[in-house]
């Protein structure tokens, strides 16, 4: 599940992919509202379908005439958003080869839509995941505005727009945030202005996310290549014609899947700080599984370790875990959550209390510290030894 959040930045929503299963406990905690909920996926099974309408969930995209007549039979109150097609030519991820209506197809499912009788309330869009063309975002804005324009002639009240998803969260990023939302925010002053009645929605999870947690991985096994060079006359211990392969406790089957799925490159931390005169050795790392194919890094210079030791990768949180597997019997890691005092106490009061009133473009600078409420859960004094991820 990915959580949506509006401009100007007050309100939360939940977008519900695949399965549309409504979580209880899910509910009580964020005071969940079905009518306020979002299935992004313009691709779905009739049961999804018929389980969204029992359950009240009205807002769906589509971009094809077969969706909408799923739709029309399958759901009594559906509020559809159009997806449309970007060029994300310029994306690591693409996705509008899979999905997304053109501008010339989507004047017909306006109008086939209109014949059905289904409401169509918005439009929605996805530029691809590591966009590196920040104009791509004011191309998708103006064709989004061109099809509010369409439904307009055909007598739709359209009222919500999705700029997607795919923005970066870590500092790593060849694009930064803060350019995209330099480019995002003007287009959306010219074309879709706050008075409009449009309200603008997004879908930040690999924003928020992508540097959630740290992965330590165990070296379960070594193996030490020497290159062989006849009549060298060179004297020296041959430590430079060494090459390292570690074997690690996770791979591309498991949390590493990203670089397989997500085009991902992930840098390998030595969790023992080498010495400063600490001799460098050309190394590749691979994965537990018996696939030739789990290779995490190709080749990368590192310092000789030893079975036991840890490596760590940072910003592993996004479609790391989520999209892993336990192939060949190894098991996913544990997560062990590591956070300050204050921290836990402001997340136990909103257990307790409720999501705070958020203020708008508050700055970080005038976020409190805590909450000012104490927790009954002892925390650890020693964090735990057999941790994975973070």
């Amino acid at each position: 599940m990915a959580w949506l959040l509006w401009r100007p930045w007050q309100c939360w929503e939940q977008a519900l992919t695949a399965q549309a299963r409504l979580r209880s406990s899910l509910c009580s905690l964020w005071e969940w509202n079905p009518v306020g909920s979002f299935i992004a996926n313009p691709c779905k099974q009739v049961s999804q379908i018929k389980y969204a309408s029992a359950h009240g969930v009205q807002m769906m995209t589509f971009d094809s005439e077969v969706e909408l007549m799923k739709v029309a039979r399958s759901h009594d109150n559906a509020k559809l958003v159009l997806r449309i097609a970007t060029d994300d030519s310029k994306a690591v991820c693409r996705l509008s080869v899979k999905f997304g209506a053109t501008l010339k197809s989507s004047r017909l499912l306006l109008e086939r839509a209109k014949e059905l009788g289904l409401d169509i309330i918005g439009v929605s869009f996805h530029v691809g995941s590591g966009c590196t063309d920040p104009a791509t975002y004011t191309q998708a804005i103006a064709d989004a505005r061109y099809v509010f324009d369409m439904g307009a002639e055909l007598g739709y009240n359209m009222t919500l727009l999705d700029i997607g998803g795919g923005f970066p969260g870590s500092d790593d990023s060849k694009l930064k945030f803060e350019e995209i939302t330099a480019v995002i925010n003007p287009a959306l002053d010219k074309y879709f202005p706050v008075d409009c009645g449009v309200r603008i929605i997004a879908e930040p999870g690999r924003f928020y996310v992508a540097s959630a947690y740290t992965l330590a991985v165990n070296i379960i096994a070594k193996k030490v290549n020497m290159k062989e060079q006849s009549g060298s006359d060179d004297e020296d211990d041959g430590a430079s014609d060494r090459t390292l392969m570690y074997y690690v406790n996770d791979g591309v089957y498991g949390s590493f899947n990203c670089i397989l799925f997500d085009h991902a490159h992930v840098t390998p931390i030595v969790h023992k700080k080498p010495k400063p005169d600490e001799r460098m050795y050309p190394c590749s790392i691979w994965g537990p599984t018996c696939d030739g194919l789990d290779r995490v890094v190709e080749l990368c210079p590192l310092p000789d370790r030893q079975v036991g030791d840890w490596l760590l990768f940072e910003n592993m949180g996004a479609y790391t875990v989520a999209a892993s597997s336990t192939f060949n019997g190894f098991q996913k890691p544990d997560i062990h959550y590591v956070l300050s005092r204050s921290a836990w106490q402001c997340m136990q009061q909103i257990h307790a209390q409720g999501m705070p009133a958020l203020v708008e473009e508050q700055s970080p600078g005038n976020m409190p510290g805590h909450c000012g409420c104490g927790s009954t859960l002892e925390l650890p004094a020693k964090p735990c030894a057999t941790s994975v991820s973070t």
